[in-house]
């Protein structure tokens, strides 16, 4: 018997969240603005034009992320998760080599961006395989972990600028994300019950027979796209992400016109980032007690009542950033999770992937939108009754997405936990509960 499966399924979990520690959020997007002022001397180019480079990785992650989730459905897991993971390393270290050319400056950031994809969906499908009773506990760890990261990238970027400038720094950055993630992919990181052919998944049932493939529960892309779950989804995680987002962009500019000073500012800031991660392990806990339906109609309501209490109060905007921050991580949770219970994990990658690009798109439309009706209006606080309502409707449509398709197995862990298989529930009939596992079949395996 391989020792793999003596180890426990939530050494899976902390690996994948140390891996998401040096992934593209934390290490590359979180300490871009320490980066900003050094690129800039050097460049002599202006705040805005560097800026660019942000959004064109943004764009890129929102590009790659729909490609990977496809791969992800048809190849086994480690052939797209280690050359994505080496490919956004290549592109990273390649900023320390892009010569003074605006064009050709903004490349590195996209396929940064790009190829990020594929290092984070991986991760989160091979967690979702091992877990189904605690999935949500399971989901919101991994998240927790890997937010670690935002607190030590800015202290290691500051680090490193400051003893080999800006150029060395990435290089040196990209060099340590290769090696902390695939550390924690070869020796932690292992799927449960996947079965290829050269690399290619095998889904047929008959083939299912002769390969030993499981055929997971799920729609198909075209299923999941003709019912209202998909959507409804989108909807939800859409809207309430650019309100969120928009929010916590603004807040800065929005406060110090109010009277706060700029260490009130970034203390608030600072509130928001823990808020987050403590609503990312709240949520996740949750989620494994409480339909997400209701536990998302609720905490859609928390920014409505944050953003009244952005007050020129110091104590009441805390407790309002700390209610807004509450509910972003809160989505973050919610999008692997939503997608698992609702249409299924066949075609998990995706449809995860395709809700992803759409989330990250319409999220950084927020602070956009929320800039421009300012402008417009002349003042952030007449955007608020507007912004309320559109969260109080994603709070409805929360509620309106009516009890699991794809329930969790009774039982599910403790098979998975032992390679056992676990058959899934019918994928055609909704259900509240939780279904049976049945008993081992002789000769299961798994890799």
């Amino acid at each position: 018997m391989h020792p793999s499966k003596h180890r426990s399924p939530w050494l899976v979990v902390i690996g994948s969240g140390l891996a998401q520690t040096v992934a593209f959020g934390p290490l590359l997007l979180n300490t871009f603005g320490l980066f900003l002022l050094p690129i800039t001397d050097e460049t002599g180019w202006s705040r805005s034009t560097a800026s660019i480079a942000f959004t064109c990785a943004a764009v890129g992650i929102a590009s790659g992320t729909p490609l990977a989730g496809r791969l992800l459905d048809r190849f086994a897991f480690r052939l797209v998760l280690i050359p994505a993971w080496i490919l956004y390393a290549v592109a990273v270290a390649s900023i320390a080599v892009v010569p003074r050319d605006v064009p050709v400056f903004y490349l590195p950031f996209f396929l940064a961006g790009f190829f990020a994809g594929g290092t984070w969906l991986p991760l989160t499908k091979v967690v979702l395989g091992w877990f189904d009773n605690k999935r949500g506990t399971a989901i919101g760890l991994m998240a927790a972990i890997g937010a670690v990261g935002t607190v030590l990238t800015p202290i290691l970027a500051r680090f490193l600028i400051d003893a080999v400038g800006w150029r060395q720094a990435y290089a040196w950055m990209a060099l340590v994300a290769v090696a902390v993630s695939l550390t924690m992919i070869l020796t932690l990181v292992r799927v449960r019950g996947e079965r290829s052919v050269r690399g290619r998944l095998v889904r047929d049932p008959a083939d299912a027979q002769r390969q030993g493939s499981l055929s997971l529960p799920g729609l198909s892309v075209r299923e999941a796209l003709a019912g209202r779950h998909f959507w409804m989804i989108a909807v939800v995680l859409c809207v309430s992400g650019m309100a969120v987002i928009g929010i916590q962009v603004n807040v800065a500019p929005m406060m110090t016109d109010e009277g706060l000073t700029d260490g009130q500012v970034t203390s608030l800031l600072s509130i928001y980032a823990l808020a987050s991660l403590a609503g990312r392990i709240g949520t996740g806990v949750l989620l494994d007690r409480v339909q997400a339906r209701y536990l998302a109609a609720v905490v859609l309501l928390t920014p409505v009542a944050g953003m009244f209490l952005l007050q020129p109060s110091f104590a009441s905007s805390a407790v309002g950033m700390a209610l807004v921050g509450v509910a972003f991580g809160m989505e973050i949770d919610l999008l692997a999770f939503l997608v698992s219970r609702y249409l299924g994990m066949r075609w998990f990658g995706s449809l995860l992937g395709m809700v992803h690009c759409a989330v990250l798109l319409s999220s950084a439309f927020g602070p956009l939108i929320i800039e421009v009706g300012r402008e417009a209006v002349g003042d952030y606080r007449a955007l608020f009754p507007y912004l309320s309502a559109a969260l109080v409707l994603c709070s409805v449509t929360a509620l309106c997405l009516g009890p699991y398709r794809y329930p969790a197995i009774d039982g599910f862990d403790q098979a998975a936990a032992a390679e056992a298989p676990v058959p899934a529930p019918p994928a055609d009939t909704p259900q509240d509960q939780p279904a049976p596992v049945s008993a081992p079949s002789p000769g299961a395996d798994s890799r």
